[in-house]
């Protein structure tokens, strides 16, 4: 049975493959021997290959290798309360609770939130974290058409009053499109039908934003949740919420409470980046969007358009073949963008997602395009 489900997986296009990376430079990686210009990353500010940081960083550090343990065990320490209190303050929350994935994050808050009589109404996109986490809850779940935000109120209108406690979810800068969701409007609507608003800003923490929060700093957002394994180039993720909030994520999600916590030496490089090294972060940050800039005029100069306004880009190609096959053909040119497939996006929309860091290139982007061009594919699509 394992067999002709694999086999059926590799005929659809949709079998996948650890790629055998042998190591990562500055906006570059090298798989099988052989050296490529990296669009695939999301580190995003280039931080987790500059050797220099992480030489100033071990001058001084000698921290413990593993907690061992759960955090409400022996696996907590003084540089865990450090780093919660440096993204407390950077998104002027209350408190914060670290988790050691963005998966476990969002499975651990909204399963430990809703429960049965609760609802959560989140957008059709959202990221498979925040699926499975209301799938694990014993409340009940409504998904809304992508931006569709008439289409949330309706769902409000209808279904809110039935139910006791309801959550509105939805990522900020959308992981596969590179949208901006309207904060302001589903603020608006959490008022207005009396909801918790939880706002997922993976890919807007540092990097996209007037502020290193992401979107949504300074709206009336009850839950935040985020990573640090992308733009700030280290590993884990986080909660910034009430202080009531936090304290009941700490004794009901499942995901925080039993799972051994990220080293010390992990959490002390974490909160160093945001606290010494925040100038460096504000200034990587400042060439991304410079270049992300560059990018989207010169995507309006020829012509094409794009749903995304950020450092992720998506060329919607359609077929799991033709993705694979421009996928291909690029790698054969030298750059590294592996072709995104079902049940990443849905059916019908493989697709390229071009991600662009501060270490990019704007010479780069322009040959990527040239190559999709002549392949005959639209952008315009994406």
């Amino acid at each position: 049975m394992i067999k002709q489900e694999l086999e059926s997986l590799k005929n659809k296009g949709q079998l996948r493959s650890i790629p055998n990376i042998e190591s990562k430079s500055d906006g570059k990686i090298v798989i099988d021997g052989n050296e490529y210009i990296n669009f695939a990353s999301n580190d995003y500010l280039g931080i987790s290959t500059k050797f220099d940081l992480r030489r100033e960083f071990f001058k001084n550090s000698d921290y413990l290798m593993s907690t061992a343990s759960a955090r409400l065990l022996t696996g907590s320490s003084p540089e865990y309360k450090a780093l919660e209190n440096t993204v407390a303050k950077i998104f002027n929350k209350e408190r914060a609770l670290i988790f050691n994935t963005g998966y476990q994050c969002n499975l651990g808050v909204i399963s430990a939130l809703i429960g049965k009589g609760d609802v959560v109404f989140s957008d059709k996109l959202n990221h498979a974290s925040i699926i499975d986490g209301m799938r694990l809850s014993d409340g009940d779940f409504f998904r809304y058409k992508h931006f569709d935000y008439d289409s949330l109120e309706r769902l409000l209108s209808s279904k809110r009053d039935k139910y006791k406690r309801a959550l509105i979810v939805s990522e900020s800068v959308f992981s596969m499109d590179g949208d901006v969701a309207d904060l302001d409007r589903l603020i608006e609507l959490k008022n207005k039908y009396n909801c918790l608003l939880m706002i997922d800003e993976a890919h807007a923490f540092c990097a996209y934003g007037k502020t290193l929060a992401g979107v949504g700093f300074g709206g009336d957002i009850d839950i935040v949740t985020a990573t640090f394994g992308k733009a700030v180039g280290s590993f884990g993720a986080f909660c910034v919420s009430s202080e009531d909030i936090i304290n009941y994520l700490i004794n009901k999600a499942r995901s925080f409470i039993f799972s051994t916590s990220i080293p010390p030496l992990n959490i002390a490089w974490s909160n160093w980046l945001l606290t010494e090294k925040r100038d460096y972060i504000e200034k990587q940050k400042a060439k991304l969007n410079t270049l992300v800039q560059y990018v989207h005029k010169y995507i309006t100069d020829l012509g094409l358009n794009t749903v995304s306004t950020t450092h992720i880009i998506p060329i919607v190609i359609g077929t799991n073949e033709d993705t694979i096959k421009v996928s291909e053909k690029l790698r054969a040119e030298g750059f590294y963008i592996p072709a995104i497939r079902p049940p990443t996006v849905p059916e019908g929309s493989s697709r390229l997602r071009i991600s662009l860091t501060a270490d990019s290139k704007i010479e780069d982007f322009k040959q990527v395009l040239e190559i999709i061009l002549a392949a005959n594919i639209n952008p315009a699509e994406a």
